[in-house]
C-alpha cells in the first residue's frame, strides 16, 4: 500500500475507488493525452490504469500516488513509479517515474513539487539500501512535452536515448540516486 507523502502544498496518497471519476475525466481530456498518444482514454482504459496503479504497489512495493491538497481530498493528478512492459521499448531495469495532472492545475508548479517529493522517497530507499532498485530511475517523455521535460531536468533527469512507443517518438530519461 502506498505511504502518505507530503510536500509544502501537496498530499500524495494511495488511489481510491472514489478517485475514479476525476481520474477518468483527466485521462479523457485532450490536453492531458496530447503527449500520451493524442487519443483520449476510454473509461475502460482509465479503470485499467487505476487497477495498474494498485497492482504495482501490490506486486512491486512501489507505484503511483494520487496527488491532492492538504484539507482538500480532490484528485489533482498522478505521480510515482511504475513498471511498464511495453511493446517496442526495452525494459528500463529500474522503476519508471511518471506524472500527469488535471488541466485545471497545470502550470502551478505541482508537477515539479510532486515529482521531487516521490524522488526524495526513492532516494531514501536507495540510501538505506532498503531498495537498491532506486539507485536509478527512468522516465519516458514525448519530446514535444516541454513542461514535463522541464520538470525532469529540474529534478535531475538527463536524456540517455530515444525510442518509439505506439508509433510516437519518446525521449528516454534517467536519474541516479544522489551519492
Amino acid at each position: 500500500m502506498a505511504l502518505i507523502l507530503q510536500s509544502d502544498r501537496l498530499v500524495l496518497r494511495a488511489h481510491r475507488h472514489g478517485d475514479f471519476e476525476r481520474l477518468a475525466a483527466m485521462w479523457s481530456h485532450p490536453g492531458v493525452v496530447l503527449h500520451f498518444g493524442g487519443k483520449p482514454f476510454s473509461r475502460e482504459d482509465s479503470w485499467n490504469r487505476l487497477l495498474r496503479y494498485a497492482g504495482n504497489w501490490q506486486l512491486l512495493g512501489y507505484g503511483m500516488w494520487a496527488v491532492t491538497r492538504p484539507g482538500d481530498d480532490v484528485h489533482l493528478g498522478d505521480v510515482g513509479f511504475l513498471h511498464g512492459e511495453r511493446t517496442g521499448v526495452p525494459a528500463f531495469g529500474c522503476p519508471e517515474a511518471a506524472w500527469a495532472f488535471h488541466p485545471d492545475v497545470q502550470g502551478q508548479g505541482f508537477g515539479g513539487e510532486a515529482v521531487a517529493c516521490v524522488l526524495a522517497w526513492a532516494d531514501k530507499q536507495a540510501a538505506t539500501a532498503a531498495d537498491p532498485r532506486f539507485d536509478r530511475t527512468a522516465a519516458m517523455i514525448n519530446p514535444a512535452n516541454a513542461a514535463s521535460i522541464a520538470v525532469a531536468r529540474r529534478c535531475g533527469f538527463s536524456i540517455f536515448g530515444d525510442a518509439r512507443y505506439a508509433d510516437h517518438p519518446v525521449g528516454l530519461w534517467e536519474r541516479g540516486a544522489p551519492t
